[in-house]
């Protein structure tokens, strides 16, 4: 099979799971405790990486509850990586993702904590929202690179 006839097959696959993310997020989640929710996104996320074709493998043992994780970011995929070992994951993003078609609803729906960049005030209210997160026992996870990078290099950290 060729390389654009498996992308096109990937892509009819993943349409209709995307959408059905949208639905989870947006009904299912209501009647859901949070374990029940963790489950759910570690499923859809482990899914999303089946249906494009990448193995993931994880080493070591999992960490208490309340844990910080800081990890490069490479591309938007980092993120179902990241949810398919920690479902528990809130990830801090920029506020503009919020409002993206689609991802939106499914980041926010996974419970991500928005920060204003530009506001150096909106900084300490996000550190205290992950301060909560980690006293009830979630996982938070920064790309503290604030963008995706090309590759395994580090980019400059930003301090919002």
């Amino acid at each position: 099979m060729t390389a654009g006839l498996r992308a096109v097959g990937r892509l009819a696959r993943l349409t209709p799971h995307v959408l059905h993310g949208l639905w989870i997020v947006r009904t299912a989640f209501v009647g859901m405790t949070p374990e029940q929710r963790h489950e759910r996104i570690q499923w859809w996320s482990r899914k999303t990486l089946r249906i494009l074709g990448i193995e993931l493998t994880s080493s070591g043992t999992a960490q208490a509850a309340g844990h910080l994780v800081v990890a490069n970011h490479v591309s938007w995929l980092d993120i179902a990586a990241v949810h398919a070992v920690l479902p528990q994951a809130r990830f801090v993003s920029k506020a503009d993702v919020k409002h993206w078609p689609v991802v939106g609803a499914l980041v926010t729906g996974a419970g991500t904590l928005y920060i204003e960049r530009t506001s150096k005030r909106d900084a300490l209210r996000v550190v205290h929202q992950a301060a909560q997160a980690l006293k009830a026992g979630d996982c938070v996870a920064v790309f503290p690179e604030g963008t995706t990078g090309a590759g395994p290099e580090l980019l400059p950290f930003h301090a919002n």
